[in-house]
């Protein structure tokens, strides 16, 4: 089945589970937050269109983002013609990992305890253990 689209895009069509015949996988790391909603948006938006096509996920939370770890963090932002953000999180949170950055919450005083279900914290090797894996595709916003 193809994941819907949202405005003049083409539906996605389908990847079977472990990335299909590519094998590939796809990092999003995303660092705008309410400060760039829109820019914030495309990520999610790219992280959630691969989680429901079946591509292995990654999404980490960077600077700003790192606030959208938090439970509630997300109810309020809001774009005409996208998704809730907090449903895009949820979909990419049940098919793949969604990371804070180690420092970025740190800084933020964000700990294990505070952050959703499912998401984790780490640092500077494991995403670039992620990112140099065979097969991976990283995008960053």
């Amino acid at each position: 089945m193809a994941v819907p689209s949202r405005g003049d895009d083409p539906p996605i069509p389908p990847v079977p589970p472990g990335g299909g015949k590519t094998g590939r996988s796809l990092v999003v790391k995303v660092t705008a937050g309410k400060d760039d909603p829109e820019r914030c948006n495309q990520a999610f938006t790219v992280a959630a269109a691969a989680a429901a096509s079946g591509v292995p996920i990654s999404l980490w939370l960077t600077g700003e983002a790192a606030w959208f770890s938090l439970p509630g963090r997300g109810d309020d932002v809001s774009l005409p013609y996208a998704m809730p953000l907090p449903d895009m999180l949820a979909s990419v949170l049940g098919a793949g990992t969604v990371t804070v950055c180690a420092q970025c919450a740190a800084r933020r005083g964000i700990t294990e305890d505070d952050v959703l279900d499912g998401v984790r914290i780490a640092g500077a090797t494991t995403f670039l253990a992620e990112v140099l894996a065979h097969g991976a595709q990283a995008l960053v916003y």
